[in-house]
């Protein structure tokens, strides 16, 4: 009997692709670049499953050239804007993604960033390597300081709550947003439900941690920024389109805000032309947030084995589309 066939759109861990090679034809797809489009295509005529990255886009076209044969959707990132979920759900696709193991790589790495654009740790650094550091001076490199100040959140889930935790070694207080009041996370660790205009207002440090989509895309434009105290410090380690790069690059350049650090920008990669790029108050990380070994290796494991659960016909590890099992029964 013919193994099943499945299309790897990016390189994982090897051990987890040897997995699915030992139950389906698996073909990886080895460049640093995501396949285009229309190889993506190309490639995944007739498979049964595949494992897919945010820059792959799945949706019904997609669906129509696989055929009717795919079996399984497996992402190997906690999000998925990138994948029309009612269509597969509509035909009976289950979708994996890989939640929970990089919520503390990603937090973690939103502290990096709020201390690093607040410090100036990146123009300070670029000045030494440019010959710029003559000696230590009182009023240099000044910035505003994290201990007992207000971070404020938008997007109150499991990410989001382990940021706010990590704020108590700073004793900062804490006040955050979301879409649904999340009293269970209030009772566990303390912190102040408030509506977003209150959050951009008070906040010292504002971290987003939304999720993608037309929801929330420019949620942080110029009327947002424009709420903000002159000393804010943004931070994004969400979804690029969040923020409003325009709307950023002019409060960044004129004052509104004091500083910014981001993971991931609108577009991404971020040109090099982009005006941002020009800024010392923005710091700019390459979507890196989860790239800690154990996160990475978790996010291989749980996306290798949702494919292989998936063209066996077994329920997925992580399904964000659950129904599909409803319907089969």
């Amino acid at each position: 009997m013919a193994k099943p066939r499945v299309f790897v759109t990016r390189q994982i861990f090897p051990e987890e692709f040897k997995r699915i090679q030992e139950v389906a034809d698996a073909e990886l797809w080895t460049d640093e670049l995501p396949p285009s489009r229309d190889i993506l295509l190309k490639k995944s005529n007739g498979v049964d499953g595949i494992l897919c990255l945010l820059t792959d886009k799945i949706d019904a076209e997609f669906m129509d050239n696989a055929g009717p044969q795919l079996k399984v959707i497996s992402q190997i990132a906690v999000g998925f804007d990138n994948i029309d979920i009612a269509e597969a759900t509509k035909r009976g696709i289950p979708v994996g993604n890989t939640p929970d193991v990089l919520t503390h790589a990603t937090a973690d790495a939103t502290w990096a960033l709020m201390l690093a654009a607040s410090r100036r740790f990146g123009e300070s650094e670029r000045a030494i390597r440019a010959g710029r550091w003559r000696t230590w001076h009182p009023l240099h490199y000044l910035g505003p300081e994290l201990y007992g100040s207000t971070l404020g959140i938008i997007g109150m889930g499991r990410i989001g709550f382990e940021v706010a935790k990590r704020s108590a070694g700073f004793n900062m207080k804490v006040i955050y947003y979301d879409t649904n009041r999340r009293e269970d996370l209030e009772k566990q660790f303390k912190m102040t439900y408030a509506d977003m205009d209150t959050v951009l207002k008070e906040a010292d440090f504002l971290s987003l941690h939304t999720w993608g989509g037309k929801s929330t895309y420019h949620l942080i434009d110029e009327k947002a920024l424009t709420k903000m105290k002159k000393t804010a410090v943004l931070v994004n380690a969400a979804r690029g389109p969040v923020v409003d790069p325009k709307a950023l690059y002019n409060a960044l350049k004129n004052g509104v805000i004091n500083s910014a650090g981001l993971d991931v920008t609108e577009p991404e990669p971020i040109p090099m032309s982009d005006p941002l790029l020009t800024l010392d108050n923005c710091l700019i990380v390459p979507h890196i947030a989860s790239a800690t070994t154990k996160a990475r290796k978790e996010m291989s494991r749980i996306s290798a084995q949702n494919l292989i659960n998936g063209v066996k016909g077994e329920k997925l590890l992580t399904c964000v589309n659950p129904d599909v099992y409803k319907a089969k029964k």
